[in-house]
């Protein structure tokens, strides 16, 4: 198989269409999709399906892009391994962080990261932990950190710090009255929750089920923000991280309902993926977070 042809079908792959692929290569959309069609014929096989607007991988196509991104992660590693000779003057490091650990916590991280290593570039992509763990394995990002629990056993996870959830409500609420409550009282409310596949979601849940006890979800969204703004505006109950509501509380938006027989502290994690060269510049931001502790 010709290498080249792999980076090209990569390239689209990711892309998702053979111009975007060609401009990523900086060559032309002819001389891709040339390369492109010599790659079928060598093995036989369609890769994509051209649609009127991008490309589709077929079944085919499935198999090898999931080798390709194997295959080019190693030769960034690789490339990486060899750079960390260089010492921390220069290079990149990819980050991943689920939403409040990327939003609350390691913007000021980052900050003094970047005052003592100019030189290294952090590239830091915010999602949740099921999407993060995902990208580790595959070995897109050198680090991750977020709340969830590991569920592959190719990653390894480290606790760097404990950080304090709460129970928040619109100031006027009823429940604000009665407190302290229980934890069966609070499973009476809706509650406005994270998404599925998110890491704050399932230590939340978790908590509960440990008590034999299920909260009622009225509303499902993808970003802390949000949440807060359907507190603020009656939609329901909520737990959240106590780092993303310092504004709130000043603001008198929301208010943080107490409960007696619940204490809602969860592990933040690190994760690599087992095996993979840890770089100089890795380890010097595990360093620098190091001091991060939150209780």
């Amino acid at each position: 198989m010709n290498i080249n042809h792999l980076a090209i079908f990569h390239a689209v792959a990711q892309e998702g269409g053979i111009g975007r692929g060609a401009e990523r290569l900086h060559i032309s959309q002819p001389a891709v999709s040339k390369q492109l069609q010599e790659l079928e014929r060598s093995l036989g096989a369609p890769l994509f399906d051209r649609l009127p607007r991008g490309v589709r991988l077929t079944g085919a196509g499935v198999i090898l892009a999931d080798y390709a991104r194997r295959l080019f992660a190693l030769e960034a590693e690789a490339e990486e391994a060899l750079a960390d000779l260089r010492g921390l003057e220069r290079g990149t490091l990819a980050v991943g962080a689920s939403m409040t650990i990327g939003s609350y916590l390691l913007p000021e991280v980052l900050a003094r990261f970047h005052r003592r290593y100019p030189g290294i570039v952090v590239n830091l992509e915010i999602a949740n932990t099921e999407e993060i763990q995902q990208r580790l394995l595959e070995g897109a990002m050198d680090l991750g950190f977020t709340e969830g629990f590991a569920e592959e056993d190719d990653l390894e996870a480290t606790v760097f710090a404990k950080d304090a959830m709460v129970v928040i409500a619109p100031p006027n609420h009823p429940i604000r009255a009665e407190v302290p409550v229980s934890a069966e009282r609070l499973c009476r409310e809706p509650f406005v929750v994270r998404e599925e596949g998110s890491g704050t979601r399932a230590v939340i849940a978790r908590a509960f089920e440990e008590r034999g006890l299920t909260i009622r979800p009225a509303m499902s969204l993808g970003n802390i923000e949000a949440i807060k703004r359907a507190v603020a505006a009656g939609v329901g109950l909520a737990v959240v991280s106590s780092l993303t509501i310092a504004l709130e509380l000043e603001t008198h938006r929301v208010a943080v309902v107490p409960v007696s027989d619940l204490a809602f502290t969860r592990p933040l994690h690190r994760f690599v993926r087992r095996g993979r060269h840890q770089s100089r510049a890795a380890k010097a931001l595990v360093a620098e977070l190091g001091g991060e502790a939150l209780l």
